[in-house]
């Protein structure tokens, strides 16, 4: 009857804690909150002005004593009392819109190869943001269940997430990752690529900002049939003034070539050092493409082409990881194998 009771008034939240986006799921609602990870803080006084999409608006648009700053650098907190604020405003905005007010439990998705510290901080961050408690889930793990994978099957998934600040390639079977590979190759740094490449090519200076519209619009690894091109605004770097210039689907390309090989070897190392009889389950269902990466164009393709396996994109790959912290709290007794660590047991200190 207690048990009952306490569903009755209580809720459980899922969280996406990426570097560029933060997502949250809320039981019996899905979705509600799907902003980036982002916090304008007044120096001044040390409020915070605003969280999420307000605040990326003012990236790069803020007097001197407001920074507008990203609390997490390659998907771990670099900013503890920036995240902590941000975690607080997500899980106060997801009660206000599920219409409950208690201390909600909270799954958070992190990174692979998340260190102990890492965890620790993510956990005390969340829980001093009102959580009252907090698991920690692998994001690819995560994104596997979101996609419906057979995780806790005898059969190999392979899953690669290419977010914001990381890319996550991990082997899964039984409810756990047999092999995995976290890097710090992922969009922000395609964006970064760009930015270097305008500088060099067009000898124009232009923001990370910017960069990503032009990535998103015409960024592509192969050639299209139609070429694309898309303006591109920013300070010329010999007169100092404004200038707009015309890039092109094939300088984006270029632009990227480097870091979109990085992933694709790395993706091929992951199947390379994979169980054959796992290998064998992989190369007959193939490998999933999620996160924002996933979407650029001909990724699949390369990928085929260069690992003879094939390549599938998830289904609304931006959500796979908040729909999986939204299944595993359903069905925690199904998943909780899967989890790091587990409710509010301390991870050993490393």
């Amino acid at each position: 009857m207690f048990k009952k009771f306490q569903k009755m008034f209580s809720h459980d939240i899922g969280i996406d804690l990426g570097t560029s986006n933060t997502l949250v799921y809320a039981e019996g609602h899905g979705i509600i909150i799907d902003e980036p990870s982002v916090v304008a803080v007044n120096q001044k006084t040390g409020q915070v002005v605003a969280v999420g999409r307000a605040a990326k608006e003012m990236l790069g648009r803020t007097p001197s004593h407001i920074v507008a700053v990203r609390p997490l650098v390659d998907g771990v907190i670099s900013d503890f009392e920036v995240t902590q604020e941000m975690l607080s405003y997500f899980i106060n905005q997801a009660n206000k819109l599920s219409k409950k007010m208690s201390r909600p439990r909270v799954m958070i998705g992190v990174p692979s190869g998340i260190t102990n510290v890492e965890a620790r901080a993510v956990k005390d961050a969340a829980r001093n943001a009102g959580a009252s408690q907090v698991f920690i889930i692998e994001e690819p793990m995560a994104a596997a269940i979101g996609i419906r994978l057979p995780v806790n099957e005898p059969v190999g998934s392979m899953i690669v997430d290419i977010g914001g600040g990381t890319t996550d390639i991990a082997v899964i079977s039984l409810g756990g990752i047999v092999r995995s590979k976290n890097f710090h190759i992922a969009g922000d740094k395609l964006n970064s690529d760009i930015v270097s490449y305008v500088r060099n090519e067009f000898k124009i200076l232009t923001g990370e900002k910017t960069a990503e519209t032009v990535k998103i619009a015409i960024g592509s690894v192969v050639k299209n049939d139609t070429p694309l091109e898309t303006p591109l605004r920013g300070r010329d770097l010999i007169t100092g003034l404004p200038r707009e210039v015309v890039v092109t689907d094939s300088d984006v390309r270029e632009a990227m070539s480097q870091s979109i090989s990085m992933i694709v070897d790395s993706v091929k190392e992951v199947v390379e050092q994979t169980p054959p009889e796992v290998l064998s389950d992989i190369m007959r269902y193939g490998l999933v493409l999620c996160g924002g990466g996933a979407l650029i164009r001909g990724l699949d393709k390369v990928l085929n082409e260069e690992t003879k396996i094939p390549v599938y994109i998830a289904e609304d790959p931006l959500t796979c990881v908040a729909r999986g912290t939204g299944i595993i709290l359903e069905n925690m007794e199904l998943y909780k194998e899967a989890l790091l660590a587990e409710g509010d047991e301390a991870a050993p200190s490393e």
